[in-house]
């Protein structure tokens, strides 16, 4: 499911029906985008690229020497899955994590094929949050079936780079595939989090010009899609680990050295996260202080006023007080030197607190 930086969503409580095991249901938020299957076949010489339409058109690529890349932009249509399961000999345990798009990055070894779930990350162009998207790999021999949620993806210089023959893909097999559509999801994730430090610059300098509830929103904001990259990159972490380590015959020992360095990537990805966080959190806290801050500041001006008028609240309650014989009641001057000792003490409070500097 795509899921968006929101709190409401970050448990998704889609309502799942008991079923047989392997029974393939759709979970997700259904886009509207229709299904496309996308062919990109290719060897050192020739590709061929086209959109099929059915998992059976690409059968023949498959028998090739060739190397196959056959992307579905669309799980929601549960047919072309079971079409995939019953061509490629895909497990239905598979099938069914394949419709789940609430699936937690991992990677699952078969005797003919390798299953990966990863989370793409990208930046949403209208509301400029972080969007996830599940993408399924299945990997064979001399094929690739990739399954995303929907049309748009990070993987477009990937695929030049196969059409223009640039960098190795196009001399190795589906192993190397594999390892370039990782990479290119995984290094995303520094363009996300570059945008994501552009964002933090951009609060520390609100925070610093003056405070105010949007800020603080934005604060938390930031808060819950750091926690969605970190549950979706830490787990993404040890699918390279393993990716690393696999003795599976599909994946090649020459290729094992490039998942180390997927591995490498995670890495510095899960450690920036952690560093954001870090900030994010200063930055609430250095929000809640300036807000106290000021409430403090608020607070000494009604205090020092507060003292100023007491005394002078005191004098003006001692002459108000109705008694037919004051003292100073019928001094000619009396009014005026009253005044005078009320200025007076005002005078001698405001020096001394300019003084003590509390003001």
């Amino acid at each position: 499911m795509v899921r968006k930086s929101k709190l409401s969503r970050l448990l998704p409580r889609t309502a799942v029906k008991a079923a047989v095991p392997g029974t393939i249901d759709y979970i997700g938020s259904k886009p509207e985008d229709k299904v496309v299957l996308h062919l990109l076949d290719y060897d050192a010489v020739n590709v061929t690229e086209k959109d099929v339409s059915s998992v059976a058109e690409s059968l023949p690529f498959k028998e090739s020497p060739t190397v196959t890349w056959l992307d579905n932009s669309g799980v929601h249509d549960t047919k072309i899955i079971e079409d995939v399961g019953k061509h490629f000999g895909i497990h239905p345990l598979v099938l069914e994590d394949i419709a789940n798009t609430t699936q937690r990055p991992k990677m699952e070894e078969y005797e003919d094929y390798i299953y990966v779930v990863l989370k793409m990350a990208y930046v949403d162009d209208t509301s400029k949050e972080i969007i996830l998207e599940q993408i399924s790999l299945i990997v064979g021999k001399g094929y690739v079936i990739s399954f995303q949620e929907r049309r748009g993806d990070v993987l477009e210089p990937l695929r030049n780079r196969i059409r223009n023959n640039k960098g190795r893909v196009r001399l190795c097999g589906s192993d190397y595939l594999t390892y370039a559509i990782i990479d290119a999801i995984v290094d995303h994730y520094f363009t996300v989090l570059e945008i994501t430090g552009e964002e933090i610059e951009q609060l520390e300098d609100r925070l610093i010009a003056g405070p105010d509830q949007d800020t603080l929103n934005s604060i938390y904001k930031l808060k819950q899609e750091l926690v969605f990259l970190r549950k979706s990159i830490w787990p993404t972490r040890e699918v390279a680990s393993v990716l690393q380590r696999a003795e599976h015959e599909i994946i090649g020992e020459s290729v094992s050295v490039y998942f180390r360095d997927v591995y490498d990537h995670t890495v510095q990805v899960v450690e920036t996260v952690e560093t954001f966080r870090d900030m994010a959190s200063g930055m609430l806290d250095l929000y809640l202080s300036t807000v106290s801050n000021k409430m403090n500041e608020v607070m000494k001006v009604l205090t020092i006023f507060a003292a100023i008028f007491i005394p002078l609240t005191f004098v003006a309650g001692v002459y108000g007080m109705n008694f037919d014989y004051l003292p100073e009641l019928h001094w000619k001057w009396g009014y005026f030197g009253v005044l005078g000792v009320m200025a007076l003490v005002a005078i001698t409070m405001i020096v001394y607190f300019r003084k003590k500097k509390w003001m």
